[in-house]
């Protein structure tokens, strides 16, 4: 039996190292074979970092809204706000805009265009995640229907859904989700697995042959932790599901067994408690959310795998200005443009 490589792998915070400077809010990030990586930037784009770690700002329309707003509510409600990211079929790059609420693609040089802002006649709601299939469709995570998203940080609200994009349009497939975000399939995309954030739990549902889902489960633990809010997700070639815990700032990964590791722990704790705390009475403030996070990248909202092997783990976060990475034992799956 081969021995599954992050049983007893941890991650020291000293040991991170980090690329990239002065980004706002780098949330996602798409990593290229060359070794250029992708950040979404709450200055309305994406910021370009190259081998040679030389970055460029790439944006429709510049947006000072974030870095000059007039409180950290303010920050993280309002404005142009890149999310989840996706390379499309062509290169182009897919934004799922958390603050405008609309489904973007935008070419490598900044022209833009909308692709969905409606779905059966209503606004879409909190566009939260994009991933593309190996069939070319577009799948989509919606967190909630409600305007400020920190009003929807509670274990009593599921209004968040899943929406597919094909040749037939774009259309609701699974809903009754408790803040829906990351979305990953599997090597053989049979499942799709579902953050559920105020869930504290992720989720999978068996992908049929036109795109609807089916047999809703909890992958792993019913809770991710002793205080859990996963966000990021992201498979490695060994079958497990690494993912981030965002405002208690941890890394997890699952093993195809289910059983749940802590692979870097960056929390502070007391403010954790107090947060878990106020989410279980169902009186979470932002200003809960807002004393959590840790000091490698405040609120770690993303886990990708780059470089040549695949081997170099780069974090997203919420409130960081630079991406941390680290080297894992195991490589990541290969993502569709990869392949």
């Amino acid at each position: 039996m081969i021995e599954n490589p992050i049983i007893g792998f941890k991650v020291n915070p000293a040991d991170i190292q980090y690329i990239g400077q002065d980004l706002q809010r780098p949330e996602c990030i798409l990593a290229e074979p060359d070794g250029t990586l992708w950040s979404a930037d709450a200055r309305g784009g994406v910021v370009r970092i190259s081998p040679d770690n030389s970055q460029k700002i790439i944006t429709q329309t510049f947006d000072a809204s974030f870095r000059h707003a007039a409180d950290e509510t303010s920050r993280f409600t309002e404005g142009t706000l890149p999310n989840g990211l996706a390379f499309a079929e062509n290169g182009d790059i897919l934004i799922s805009n958390f603050g405008t609420d609309v489904l973007e693609v935008m070419t490598r040089e900044g022209r833009t265009k909308l692709l969905y802002d409606t779905i059966d006649g209503q606004t879409i709601g909190k566009v939260n995640f994009v991933l593309r299939d190996s069939q070319n469709r577009i799948w989509l995570t919606i967190s909630t229907r409600i305007k400020n998203w920190m009003k929807a940080i509670s274990q009593n609200i599921s209004d968040g859904y899943i929406a597919l994009g094909d040749e037939n349009g774009l259309r609701i497939v699974a809903d009754g989700f408790k803040f829906t975000n990351e979305i990953r399939l599997d090597a053989k995309e049979e499942y799709l697995y579902i953050v559920e954030t105020c869930g504290q739990h992720i989720s999978r549902m068996r992908v049929q042959p036109d795109g609807s889902l089916t047999n809703r489960e909890v992958y792993g633990p019913s809770k991710l932790g002793k205080y859990g809010f996963p966000d990021g997700i992201a498979f490695d070639s060994f079958g497990n599901l690494w993912g981030t815990l965002v405002m208690v700032d941890q890394i997890f990964a699952i093993t195809p067994e289910g059983d749940f590791h802590v692979i870097l722990d960056d929390t502070n704790e007391q403010a954790a408690i107090a947060l878990e705390k106020a989410f279980v009475e169902d009186r979470a403030t932002p200003d809960d959310m807002l004393a959590a996070g840790g000091t490698v990248a405040p609120w770690f909202a993303s886990v990708t795998f780059g470089g040549p092997d695949l081997k170099t783990v780069y974090i997203g976060s919420l409130r960081g200005t630079r991406i941390p990475y680290f080297r894992s034992p195991v490589a990541g799956l290969p993502m569709v443009h990869w392949r």
